[in-house]
């Protein structure tokens, strides 16, 4: 695993993982099977990783995968789950805040799942997975609607992004960067597909968008209360190289 010091973001994230035995499902997000089931596989970057599911079913698929997190202890779980798989050495772990980082290089698949943070705008790190997809390439990015929000967001845990805090009940998968608070106070975290490729620029002639949709799913409450949440997503194919 490659570490960076992150100070303030590192140390948050650690304590939130090492409160729990295990945070996420440990299932991938089902916005990314659904998206990139279909693809050739090649080289993919997992944008905010957590402990790691994402980025070993893209590596059990056959992609070479970077997988990326602000936490050493989230990126330390994932890479021992990985490595009880065949798949596991096809997947480099970096340890990076997504909120000052970029890659040096480009990428055919760009995943970026719930990125919501209460620290900085969400544009920031969407750009960085924009810009990191090659041409003939696919970005994916994943968010809460902001009209289909879990109804504990109000709660003060900040362990999950709306999905299951409970592992063997999650419906969702993992990523690690998260949100709490007042849902009213943090309305500018999260976007529609529509919102996020008008930001990113994500349109022609750079850009064909593939999907821009709303989906719901079913998903658990850390106290165990049910709700259908609505998901953006967003798949586009980068036409053009990036301007210079």
């Amino acid at each position: 695993m490659d570490h960076e010091g992150h100070d303030g973001a590192a140390r948050h994230w650690d304590e939130m993982y090492r409160s729990r035995p295990r945070v996420w499902s440990g299932r991938p997000n089902p916005q990314l099977v659904a998206e990139a089931a279909g693809l050739e596989p090649g080289t993919a970057l997992d944008l905010g990783c957590g402990e790691g599911a994402d980025a070993l079913w893209l590596a059990e698929q056959g992609w070479a995968v970077t997988a990326v997190d602000v936490s050493a202890v989230a990126l330390e779980r994932a890479e021992q789950h990985a490595a009880g798989s065949a798949a596991g050495n096809r997947i480099t772990w970096l340890q990076r805040d997504l909120d000052a980082w970029a890659p040096t290089e480009q990428f055919d698949l760009v995943s970026a799942q719930f990125l919501h943070s209460t620290e900085a705008p969400w544009q920031r790190p969407h750009r960085v997975a924009a810009d990191a997809v090659r041409p003939g390439g696919t970005l994916l990015i994943v968010g809460h609607h902001p009209e289909g929000l879990p109804p504990w967001r109000s709660q003060p845990d900040e362990s999950q992004p709306g999905e299951d805090s409970r592992p063997e009940e999650s419906h969702t998968g993992e990523h690690s960067h998260s949100h709490g608070g007042d849902a009213h106070a943090n309305s500018g975290m999260f976007f529609t597909a529509e919102q996020a490729a008008d930001e990113l620029g994500i349109a022609p002639p750079q850009w064909r968008v593939d999907v821009a949709a709303s989906r719901e799913r079913e998903a658990t409450g850390p106290d165990g209360q049910s709700a259908v949440l609505a998901d953006a997503v967003l798949r586009a194919t980068r036409l053009q190289p990036r301007p210079a």
